[in-house]
């Protein structure tokens, strides 16, 4: 895992030196990615500087360094991530007469691109990567993202350089380079509390999208299309983005199984799986797994720790307050599976403490709130392994949340009624506050359960309040996951970006109402919150994060599976529960879902009281002038008072305001 970042300097401003200078600067800022080496290349001819920051995990010589030149010296690579498949495409390649000096996957990923190309190469390739590549040849620049976006790429058109970089602090080495915030992306921030590909906090500064191929040159005829054109000297480059794999189509392609071959399905996922972990579990260095007690969690440590002959390291933390520890579900799980478990109870004077640190680390305002135990379990992990495997990805692939049975049934439920019906019940059913609904539903707990407003019932019902007003159940299930509404008024001078919950894929209308949802998570949630939180948190301590569940051949293979058996019996996830009853009991397998979170909700209340106040001070955002302060501060006194939970919305704004006073 590393860092990479560069330019192309299209008027040919700096010397040589100075682009060298400048590509070091700028890997510098990168360093937590990379600690153990740093490399610099400079185009003499055509100023494009290529840098990166090095964490060894394979091949731990200097036959591994980057940025690394292809054996014709035609291909100049500064690459991020890992190919699991390398030592399979490195024999291949050899066999067709490629010559390799070392054992890293970079140089099979160079090898690769110079005998089949770029874009036979990517399908080549079975792993989590960006990378920048430079081909002399066609003078051509390549900027590739993984399949499903575990590793971050940057990209910008300034003045007269083009940027390019793992991270957004990258581009602040860059000499003249300025960020002005873009208001249609905070606007979509305020929503989804994360800013979706292919936009970023910064005009003018881009994500590029998971599956995509973004290649600038000076040839206009580029294939895809076109994102930017600049002008350099004499002569003009352009952008070209195409995708080379993609959710939808696979969608629109699949054949999906028979309901009565639940025995194939969870034979093949068992065998993928396999494959998968054995594969990712291959480092010079050591490696252990973050272990929750959940589903996805248990199943690729079960995994791991069957492939291994000695005990699995294992890592999990735990809160005081019950409702948000699972530490005693992961001990459990360790001890049956037998594995080298390390837990750390965390108290909230240490998840505190991480907070003044966390808006930093993205770059650009980012508020899962689950990023404070993440950051914490990554801290705790880098102590004794320098690669973790972990869970992520099971609940989009295997309709794990809990949010998708209920927006179905909310959808089901009132698309019967008129609109305009639907809207005065709304009205009506806000007027109670979430305290005054709590204790009015005890009565009714049996219905509300299978609901799935048993918990929090207040809150949840003043948000199927909200979604009384939803056109379709796409809509419905956008306002369930939104936070801010009516962002045009909180935003000032904002006009929202829109992502595929309004440009929908092509694919969608073929798909049953959970597969929907699943679908547009995988194109959002996933990458922008999930992989993003972890990318960030895990490489903040130099930690190597890989997720074998998101090994595309499962993604697929996922998509062939019936919903009926995703879930069946009352059940979620039911191919993986399968697959882990082969390793642990059933009451080890059974029980309810939690979130992993922290007690936000109290803190804001309490200890952080403070902080928050100080931050939505009415005058300080009326200066700043991106926000009204009026709905702000109205939902900071409600929580205040107990009459609702804004602890989402709240966190929104503070970790806004929180990055933006760093800038």
């Amino acid at each position: 895992m590393c860092g990479l970042a560069g330019f192309i300097d299209l008027h040919k401003e700096n010397n040589i030196g100075e682009c060298r200078q400048i590509a070091q600067a700028m890997a510098s800022t990168l360093i937590h990615r990379g600690p153990d080496a740093s490399g610099v290349w400079v185009d003499s001819d055509q100023h494009v500087a290529l840098a990166h920051r090095r964490l060894s995990i394979i091949d731990l010589s200097d036959t591994a360094a980057q940025p690394m030149h292809s054996p014709s010296g035609r291909y100049t690579l500064s690459y991020n991530g890992e190919i699991y498949n390398y030592p399979a495409l490195r024999h291949d390649l050899q066999k067709c007469g490629v010559f390799f000096r070392g054992h890293s996957d970079t140089e099979v990923v160079l090898g690769a691109i110079e005998y089949w190309g770029v874009k036979i190469a990517l399908q080549h390739f079975v792993g989590m990567f960006a990378f920048a590549l430079w081909d002399r040849k066609q003078a051509e620049l390549s900027l590739v993202r993984d399949r499903m976006g575990e590793k971050p790429l940057y990209y910008s058109w300034h003045g007269k350089s083009i940027l390019f970089a793992s991270e957004l602090k990258a581009f602040c080495a860059y000499p003249g380079w300025r960020g002005d915030i873009d208001r249609n992306a905070l606007a979509q921030y305020m929503r989804h509390n994360t800013i979706s590909a292919p936009w970023s906090i910064y005009k003018g500064v881009r994500k590029l999208r998971p599956g995509h191929w973004l290649r600038i040159s000076q040839d206009k005829t580029g294939v895809g299309e076109e994102i930017f054109r600049v002008s350099g000297n004499n002569c003009d480059w352009f952008a070209c983005e195409q995708a080379y794999w993609s959710l939808d189509k696979i969608c629109q392609n699949r054949e999906t199984y028979s309901v009565d071959a639940m025995p194939e399905i969870v034979d093949e996922l068992s065998r993928l799986l396999q494959q998968s972990v054995e594969g990712q579990m291959l480092a010079d260095v050591p490696l252990g797994a973050f272990l929750s007690g959940g589903i996805d969690s248990s199943t690729i440590v079960a995994v791991m720790q069957s492939l291994s002959t000695r005990p699995v390291k294992t890592f999990s933390i735990g809160f005081a307050e019950p409702e948000y520890n699972e530490a005693p579900y992961a001990a459990d799980i360790a001890r049956h599976l037998g594995t080298d478990h390390t837990e750390l109870m965390v108290t909230p004077e240490d998840a505190m403490a991480v907070i003044p640190q966390i808006a930093s680390l993205y770059d650009e305002p980012f508020a899962d709130s689950s990023q404070i135990p993440t950051w914490l379990v990554s801290q705790l992990t880098r102590r004794q392994v320098t690669v973790a495997l972990s869970g992520d990805g099971g609940d989009e692939l295997f309709a794990g949340y809990d949010r998708y049975r209920w927006a179905q049934k909310i959808s089901r439920m009132i698309h019967h009624f008129p609109l305009w019906i639907r809207k005065q019940l709304a009205t009506l059913i806000q007027i109670p506050s979430v305290a005054t609904l709590d204790r009015m539903s005890l009565p009714f707990q049996p219905v509300l359960g299978a609901l799935g407003l048993d918990r929090h019932p207040g809150h949840k019902i003043h948000r199927l309040a909200n979604m009384l007003g939803s056109s379709d159940q796409v809509d419905l299930y956008r306002t369930l996951v939104s936070h801010w509404e009516q962002l045009d008024q909180l935003v000032i001078g904002s006009d929202e970006y829109q992502n595929v919950f309004v440009e929908h894929p092509k694919c969608l209308g073929q798909l049953q109402e959970i597969e929907q949802y699943m679908l547009l998570d995988m194109l959002t949630y996933l990458p922008d919150d999930i992989l993003t939180k972890v990318d960030r948190a895990s490489m903040a301590h130099s930690l190597e994060v890989r997720v074998p569940l998101l090994d595309h051949r499962i993604v697929e293979f996922s998509w062939r599976i019936p919903m009926q058996v995703k879930q069946r019996n009352g059940q979620t996830k039911w191919p993986l529960r399968e697959i882990l009853r082969k390793y642990v009991p059933n009451e080890l397998i059974d029980r309810p879902k939690m979130g992993f979170g922290v007690p936000l909700d109290h803190w804001l209340r309490g200890p952080l009281r403070d902080w928050v106040e100080a931050l939505l001070d009415e005058n300080v955002l009326r200066r700043q002038g991106y926000f009204d302060p009026a709905p702000i501060r109205a939902r900071w006194q409600e929580h205040l008072s107990g009459q609702r939970n804004w602890q989402y919305h709240l966190w929104d704004v503070l970790m806004f305001q929180s990055w933006y006073e760093g800038q």
